[in-house]
């Protein structure tokens, strides 16, 4: 061949670090907290929807492209009751293959070649790689530690929107720091982009996991943004079946038939018979959501402790699975080698923070910890990681 097989809009993208440190996981029979899928199933009474609907025939065949009515209605009304938002199940509403599906198919609808995409980084990995396909420029924005946690510096925002920046992909509750973008700073945002004419692609996937009275706030709910707001969220982090893949849009009816362009060429459709249960989901009781994030609360505090007193610095998490952790009062300055060394002396998995930054030196120091495990496994993860201290 007289050139390599991938196009270089992909070239700099190899097996990502979650298989790598996986497969390590697997190699050594490492407690992997690296890669951020629960190890128990969901509700019970929503798997046994999914094989209701199985044995029923619901969903087996091809569903309507947009989504099955049933789950984009439950959709509308999860974001009515939740945030005020009104939409139209039959032409706000889009459901995808994961949020994945969604953030990809957005990018390829909305961004020309040489547009400018903003991201915070650290960012989720598929950002970059998907800003890449649709041939956009990322134009990475850093949250920084300071006291504790990861902060967004809003003035650094506003200095990278130029003529060339068509939108601002925004990820809050954010991976992988755990921070929750506040109602001040998400008003800041809205009305930058207001002012600069820039739609918003918004990441909400971990929008029922805030702890501590953080409060998660959809940028469409503010003044001038449902129009320009695509808002994406998943089923897999909220109700613990990341297997099943659904996802979904909302927006306004032009954003989602552009969407809903790019879409229909990736899967069509998917995951048929999980979108009646999906629906089901999303009409659980408030107890649900209550119990889930107190479970998952309780797990962020004992893994913290315990990285804690392994020696990390640890990064408390307003939202999320994750948890961050600054290896140097360890002795290093290289995540990516500590991640790796990290199997063989503690017996635990764990990803490096650099893999998500453009700015790698930035993140080189910064380790991720999942917490959305059994409390035995974070448990014995935690007296493993005291042959550290």
């Amino acid at each position: 061949m007289t050139r390599p097989p991938l196009n270089r809009r992909l070239a700099e993208f190899g097996t990502t670090i979650f298989a790598e440190m996986s497969a390590l996981a697997a190699r050594t029979g490492a407690i992997n907290l690296g890669q951020g899928f629960p190890d128990t199933d969901g509700p019970e009474e929503i798997r046994e929807a999914a094989v209701r609907a199985l044995r029923e025939g619901r969903g087996n065949q091809y569903p309507p492209g947009p989504g099955v009515p049933e789950l984009r209605t439950a959709i509308t009304d999860h974001q009515r009751e939740r945030y005020g938002l009104e939409y139209d199940p039959d032409t706000e509403v889009l459901v995808t293959a994961g949020a994945t599906e969604a953030i990809a198919a957005a990018l390829l609808a909305l961004v020309e070649p040489g547009d400018e995409v903003i991201a915070l980084e650290p960012y989720y990995d598929s950002y970059a790689a998907c800003v890449a396909m649709a041939g956009g420029t990322r134009v990475p924005v850093t949250l920084r530690p300071h006291e504790g946690s990861y902060v967004l510096d809003l003035d650094e925002l506003r200095a990278a929107v130029t003529d060339r920046t068509r939108l601002i992909l925004l990820n809050t509750p954010h991976n992988p720091t755990g921070t929750v973008l506040t109602r001040a700073e998400l008003t800041a945002i809205a009305e930058l982009a207001v002012e600069r004419d820039l739609l918003v692609v918004t990441d909400e996937v971990y929008e029922h996991l805030v702890f501590d009275g953080a409060e998660h706030v959809p940028l469409a709910s503010l003044p001038g943004m449902r129009e320009r707001t695509v808002t994406i969220s998943s089923a897999g982090k909220t109700f613990s079946f990341t297997g099943w893949k659904v996802g979904w849009i909302t927006a306004g009816p032009e954003l989602t038939s552009a969407v809903r362009a790019a879409k229909q060429f990736l899967t069509y459709v998917s995951a048929g018979p999980f979108q009646y249960a999906v629906a089901e989901a999303l009409r659980l009781p408030a107890s649900y959501f209550d119990g889930l994030r107190a479970d998952l609360a309780a797990k962020r505090d004992l893994l913290s402790e315990g990285l804690a007193q392994a020696g990390f610095e640890v990064y408390r998490p307003s939202g999320t699975y994750f948890v961050t952790t600054d290896v140097r009062p360890l002795g290093t300055t290289d995540g990516f080698a500590f991640c790796r060394s990290l199997p063989e002396r503690a017996g635990v998995v764990a990803i490096p923070n650099a893999v998500f930054y453009d700015h790698r030196d930035a993140g080189a120091p910064f380790v991720r910890f999942a917490f959305c495990k059994r409390t035995e496994v974070l448990e014995d993860a935690v007296s493993r990681l005291k042959r550290l201290a």
